[in-house]
């Protein structure tokens, strides 16, 4: 069987790793214990044979989802001719364990449930040795490959057959039956069960209880908030590290090879997930990736990378799994990522807006990252002419793209903001005299006259949606005419379906085959650019449209297929979640009097 459409999973997560679950009760990804650890259940990327476990019913049924409150807790209602059940997934958090916990409640008649759990180790490839044991004189499957074991317990333990576990077995009203899945080192004892009510209640309670603290005046307030949890559980607990997404190659471009690993951590990308908890009001989170970039960075500033592992890790060697088939037959399937070497100049500065932000909203100074931030403001003060791949990645010659270059101008002004404002110790009068030169750089090369717009790199006329973010860094303002006219060049060449692309594949730039689909946090910068061109309407009404590409239960992927109704790329995306964020408070503060 193949995988459901994209926009038919959820999340759930215990803010080290993360599992999606399908609308047919099928976990199809879930790699353990980290996000970036080996898949356990890769059928997303292949077939049920590459690892699932799933909880259906036999007979026809229709499916309704939601979170619990504002938690990280999947509720699922299968309603058959006979009966409905309901099914509780999640991951406790807070203890250090790897556990997937999964309870059926009958609800109202009888309802007849397949269970199926086919685990396969190593992405899919590789099928662990399976039995049964007893712990605590409770009856186990623990299935042991190298150095991972997991464990399956529950009221009712599916039989083997052909290398996989199925059983089937009636829901009654009133029933409450859980399972879970656990993993531990395959050197290690299994520990004692965590399916305690008690323990799913803390759960969901911890959740519920963050979320609470969030801002109230935002449109959209649901999805923002559903957002943030989202971020926060892309936020790993412990380290601090930040992954663009939990999975790696879901297509840019069905059946193509626009296909990536999303699983680390972007400086970007975890700097402007800051920026949206930040202006969210939730500051700890900002001293948490503080302490992670301190130490992901430590070491001289011209070895700084563009994305690391969770735990600051700087290898990522990328290559291919060619035992999957990839997402509808998507291929390559790739792990790891080769951009980890790239050159983008823009990420420095996204770097110190956020911690530029995190200082404004209270977050006390540190010096040692003080001096983190002045050492790589001063190597970039070094290399600052040079060009690079731009922030998307392009595996081609290197050049003078825009946004990168007015990132830039942004390094050097948070950088003199900080040192001006808190009396911070720094080369202030060589940083605006670079400050100034960029500006005027970018104001000469980066803006074509004839088309009253900034284009995407210095040698073209092509325009890049990165240009919207030129008002939003306070480059220019946002009714200055050419923003002005950069947002209608962008309109006019980028838009498609009423949604954004990032750049026009047809121009060779990036030099892939093949196309993609309009990319959502760049629709959520035009958001943004509306409103800072005072343009409000149409950024409520795009604000609108966009919120209503979310799923069932508020998620966003990278891309959308509008001629399809169909999610495209890696889900879910932290990308499109934290310019979601960004919009609506933007809009929020508009809308202020």
């Amino acid at each position: 069987m193949a995988a459901l459409p994209i926009e038919d999973y959820a999340l759930i997560g215990d803010r080290h790793t993360a599992a999606l679950v399908g609308k047919n009760g099928s976990i199809d990804w879930l790699c353990l214990p980290r996000f970036d650890s080996s898949a356990c259940f890769a059928a997303l990327l292949g077939t049920e044979e590459h690892g699932h476990w799933q909880f259906e019913p036999v007979d026809d049924y229709t499916v309704t989802r939601r979170y619990i409150g504002d938690s990280a807790a999947l509720e699922t209602t299968f309603t058959t001719d006979s009966g409905q059940v309901t099914m509780l997934d999640l991951m406790p958090v807070g203890d250090g364990r790897a556990d997937v916990v999964r309870r059926l409640t009958g609800v109202g008649g009888t309802v007849r449930m397949r269970h199926e759990w086919v685990v396969r180790a190593d992405y899919g490839e590789v099928r662990p040795w399976v039995h049964r044991e007893r712990v605590d004189d409770v009856e186990l499957i623990v299935a042991i490959a190298g150095p991972d074991k997991f464990a399956l317990r529950g009221p009712r333990l599916p039989k083997a057959a052909d290398h996989r576990h199925s059983d089937e077995f009636d829901v009654r009203e009133d029933d409450e039956l859980t399972w879970s899945t656990t993993w531990v080192p395959s050197w290690a004892d299994l520990p004692e069960s965590i399916v305690a009510p008690a323990r799913i209640a803390e759960t969901i309670d911890e959740s519920n209880d963050w979320a609470a603290s969030c801002r109230t005046d935002v449109p959209h307030r649901d999805l923002v908030v559903r957002s943030l949890v989202t971020l926060r559980m892309l936020t790993h607990a412990k380290t601090g590290g930040i992954v663009a997404a939990p999975t790696t190659s879901l297509p840019e471009d069905f059946g193509g090879e626009r296909n990536w690993d999303y699983r680390f951590c972007w400086l970007r990308d975890a700097s402007l997930t800051l920026e949206s908890l930040v202006t969210a009001g939730f500051t700890d989170e900002a001293k948490l990736w503080r302490g992670w970039l301190l130490r992901a960075v430590a070491g001289d500033p011209e070895d700084m990378q563009i994305m690391y592992t969770i735990d600051g890790g700087r290898r990522l060697p990328e290559r291919e799994l060619d035992h999957l088939p990839g997402y509808l037959d998507s291929r390559p399937v790739r792990i790891g990522n080769g951009a980890a070497d790239q050159r983008q100049t823009d990420v420095l500065g996204e770097v110190m807006i956020a911690l530029d932000l995190a200082r404004k909203a209270g977050l006390a100074l540190d010096k040692d990252s003080w001096a983190l931030q002045r050492a790589l403001v001063d190597e970039l003060a070094e290399h600052w002419q040079e060009p690079d791949n731009g922030l998307w990645e392009i595996r081609g010659p290197l050049r003078h793209f825009t946004h990168s270059r007015v990132m830039v101008w942004a390094a050097f002004d948070r950088g003199i903001s900080a040192a001006e404002e808190h009396g911070l110790e720094a080369p202030v009068e060589r940083w605006r005299e670079i400050r100034a030169a960029v500006r005027d750089e970018v104001l000469a090369k980066g803006f074509n006259a004839e088309r009253n717009s900034f284009t995407q790199h210095y040698d073209t006329t092509e325009v890049d949606a990165s240009l919207l973010v030129l008002p939003l860094v306070g480059f220019l303002p946002g009714d200055d005419p050419r923003i002005l006219g950069t947002i209608e060049a962008v309109e006019h060449d980028l838009m498609r379906d009423g949604l954004l692309l990032r750049y026009r594949t047809e121009s060779g730039v990036d030099g892939l085959s093949g196309g993609e689909h309009p990319f959502l946090a760049c629709t959520f910068w035009l958001v943004s650019a509306y409103a800072e061109a005072g343009r409000p309407d149409d950024a409520r009404e795009l604000l609108d449209r966009l919120a209503g590409l979310a799923n069932d239960v508020g998620l966003l992927s990278e891309e959308y297929d509008a001629g399809n109704c169909r999610m495209v790329g890696n889900f879910p995306q932290a990308f499109s979640h934290l310019t979601l964020v960004q919009a609506a408070f933007r809009l929020s503060r508009l809308e202020q009097p």
